[in-house]
């Protein structure tokens, strides 16, 4: 399913930060997008305003990356197509991005090469979700 293009729209702060950081007011909208709930994390100290699974890349290809560097480029692809299969996520997000500050929280250490990281480049592309995709 291809991607289409992004509307010439300002861009809204999307940032991306680990589970562990404190959250500040600046954060906006924080959403955690891994599939596995952070280790070591309580569910009641953890601020979040949701938890999106289907923005996770699925449990295979979280696998077979393993957080290493020199799989990252095919990683980003397929993790990409996968994105691609879920246009109701996707485009949540992006609206949600276009009124606000959103912030995509993980917990891999690798601050560079995560799913987090690799979302934010997708949402911020040229051939960004639009907003409201899930709408006819």
């Amino acid at each position: 399913m291809p991607r289409h293009t992004k509307d010439a729209e300002p861009d809204v702060p999307l940032y991306t930060k680990r589970v562990y950081q404190q959250a500040v007011p600046e954060d906006g909208y924080r959403v955690l997008v891994d599939r596995l709930w952070p280790r070591g994390v309580r569910k009641d100290r953890l601020r979040l305003d949701e938890w999106n699974k289907s923005l996770a890349p699925s449990s295979d290809l979280r696998r077979s990356f393993g957080h290493d560097p020199e799989r990252w480029e095919a990683f980003k692809t397929a993790y990409f197509a996968e994105l691609d299969r879920h246009p109701a996520a996707t485009g949540a997000l992006a609206e949600r991005a276009r009124n606000g500050s959103v912030t995509l929280l993980f917990a891999a250490r690798d601050e560079v090469h995560n799913n987090a990281v690799a979302l934010k480049e997708y949402l911020e592309g040229p051939t960004a979700p639009p907003a409201n995709s899930n709408r006819p």
